[in-house]
């Protein structure tokens, strides 16, 4: 069965990424750092917490509005890593959020990327063959309208794929039916041997390795 795939997150890491941002479409809130810490803003931004290994944080606002994230994590203390999330959604942001990363697209090239994510959209319910052939390798795990796919090894953290499927409708108020397979590539998958100019290298991997958890062949669209 061939599918298409399409990228919905994108983070990348650099060790002078603020400087990206030093003209008048851009402003940078500091939300933890020595003397900093606003937790509830974060919440506010991201709804998420401020975990113990993210020794800074920032907030990146755009002229458009947008509120993206830079982190700083203890096990990388001399890079900073920039989170697209959201690229491929059914809304005005997701727009946006193409929009900048486009702007930026010739500057970033050089990055590292640590995680990708890529989305399958399925009109209606995702193929039971393809559930069948996830749960092969991976035990389900429901949490709120969320299906996870866990090893029995793995708990809360798995740096180098996360497997979860959830019904996309109700989460972007859509008025037909739409479920979402997605995969989340981490760190480890890459072990930091990706630029953002080596994508379509990235691409023939990954397609590899969703074939060997679902039988689906995919097709993943270029940003």
């Amino acid at each position: 069965m061939k599918v298409k795939g399409v990228i919905d997150s994108l983070n990348f890491s650099s060790s002078d990424l603020e400087a990206l941002f030093v003209n008048d479409d851009y402003s940078i809130e500091t939300v933890k750092s020595v003397g900093v810490f606003e937790p509830t803003r974060w919440k506010e931004a991201f709804n998420s917490s401020l975990t113990r290994n993210i020794i800074e944080a920032k907030i990146l606002h755009t002229s458009t509005g947008l509120e993206l994230p830079i982190k700083r994590h203890s096990r990388s203390q001399t890079k900073q890593i920039l989170e697209f999330a959201g690229l491929h959604g059914y809304n005005e942001k997701s727009k946006l959020l193409s929009v900048l990363l486009k702007e930026l697209w010739s500057d970033i090239q050089d990055e590292v990327i640590t995680r990708l994510d890529i989305a399958i959209d399925f009109k209606g319910k995702i193929p039971n063959k393809v559930i069948k052939e996830l749960c092969k390798s991976r035990t389900p795990f429901k949490w709120i309208n969320s299906t996870y796919l866990k090893t029995e090894s793995e708990k809360k953290k798995n740096y180098q794929v996360n497997i979860l499927l959830y019904p996309k409708h109700k989460k972007e108020n859509l008025d037909y039916e739409l479920e979402r397979l997605e995969f989340s590539f981490g760190s480890g998958y890459f072990r930091g041997a990706y630029k953002i100019k080596e994508l379509a290298k990235i691409y023939k991997k990954i397609a590899k390795t969703i074939k060997r958890f679902t039988g689906l062949e995919v097709v993943i669209k270029q940003l």
